[in-house]
């Protein structure tokens, strides 16, 4: 086994291992490994454990008497919000260390709120968020540089509820990151990719990001420990949503929410430029992470979980199976290669960083 596999085994089962004494353990949405037998490293005696073994343990349970009980985080979304949240080491001269593999704040399920307060009160409830959607731990070094790439036009409402309880969950998950809207400017169809490719192009003239997530407006995180981390292979997040009975639709879904490293992204050379209205470009993604050598990874289905704010449906593009089936042929010229847009402005109010682009429909390749 490869050390890149073996250590991701071992993180989740060290998330396993240190939420197995809490409630999670009887909740009917409990962390669950399935998938193929895999081997993790014992912390015990040195062993091998199976993935079958893991299971075994997790339906008998961990003795209660762990010796380093996180400290529980209260996430109490909707009127009368409170949020305890790490302080900042008063002594500045001190060295921080690194995070923790495992964030000692996470809470599991959380509490989904479509109905939030007012911009000005959830600027004010996030303190620790820097102007631009910045958020990074204040008593450890981050392991992660993540930038949150959503795509947008005419959705307000939905952008400040996926504000209100997305920005709770990054910050318990210690990781440094940004959240970037890219807005289409006009009224021509939507281009959800592209608008994804830009964001990618603009985040990294702020900063060298080690990957990016790409998150629909209308998709709300249910449980902390679906980390908005950098995968060893491309992650598809969104696997259990609301909307369709917290199944996955299909094996090759990638879309509603993705990670990609920021190697990853250049290699694929982002997504497609073609798919002008809804539908197709998630797909044309999870073919050129196959055709690259790739393969989509996914968190269990029971922690992967979203809900899905109600909205008008999209009118769907009528070249989409068309541009799916030649996309191969211009996997290596469509997209971050022939990547053409105006950026009309930018700013950074406190909870995010806003762009206002307009593309420029790619010449047939």
């Amino acid at each position: 086994m490869c050390l890149h596999a073996s250590s991701s085994i071992f993180y989740i089962f060290l998330i396993i291992y240190r939420y197995a004494d809490r409630s999670y353990r009887t909740h009917p949405r409990g962390l669950i490994i399935y998938g193929q037998a895999t081997v993790v490293p014992s912390s015990a005696a040195g062993g091998n454990v199976s993935s079958t073994t893991i299971l075994s343990i997790l339906a008998k349970g961990f003795s209660n008497s762990s010796k380093s009980e996180p400290v529980p985080i209260r996430n109490l979304v909707g009127s009368g919000t409170t949020r305890d949240l790490p302080v900042a080491n008063a002594t500045s001269n001190v060295t921080m260390p690194r995070c923790p593999l495992i964030p000692p704040n996470l809470v599991g399920p959380v509490i989904v709120s479509k109905s939030p307060p007012s911009l000005s009160e959830m600027e004010k409830s996030f303190a620790e968020v820097k102007a631009g959607g910045i958020g990074r731990p204040a008593d450890c070094v981050a392991r992660h540089r993540v930038a949150i790439i959503i795509p947008f036009r005419d959705r307000p409402q939905h952008l400040q509820t996926l504000l209100y309880n997305l920005h709770p969950v990054l910050l318990r998950q210690q990781i440094d990151y940004q959240i970037f809207v890219v807005e289409q400017e006009g009224t021509e169809a939507f281009n959800r990719a592209m608008l994804m490719n830009v964001g990618y192009v603009e985040a990294l003239k702020e900063r060298t990001f080690d990957c990016f997530i790409f998150h629909d407006v209308d998709l709300l995180p249910e449980d902390d420990r679906n980390l908005y981390t950098c995968p060893e292979q491309p992650r598809h997040m969104s696997v259990a949503v609301d909307k369709f009975k917290y199944r996955l639709p299909y094996n090759d879904l990638f879309g509603g929410v993705s990670a990609m490293s920021r190697e990853h992204f250049q290699l694929v050379n982002g997504f497609s430029n073609v798919f002008w209205g809804w539908g197709g470009e998630d797909d044309d993604m999870a073919n050129r992470i196959k055709a690259h050598g790739l393969h989509i990874s996914r968190y269990p289905a029971n922690v992967a979980r979203y809900k899905m704010l109600a909205h008008k449906k999209e009118k769907a593009n009528p070249k989409r199976y068309e541009n799916l089936k030649t996309g191969k042929k211009r996997f290596s010229t469509d997209g971050l290669a022939n990547l053409q847009y105006e950026l009309i402005d930018k700013r950074k109010p406190k909870l995010y960083t806003w762009l206002l682009v307009r593309l420029t429909p790619p010449q047939p390749s």
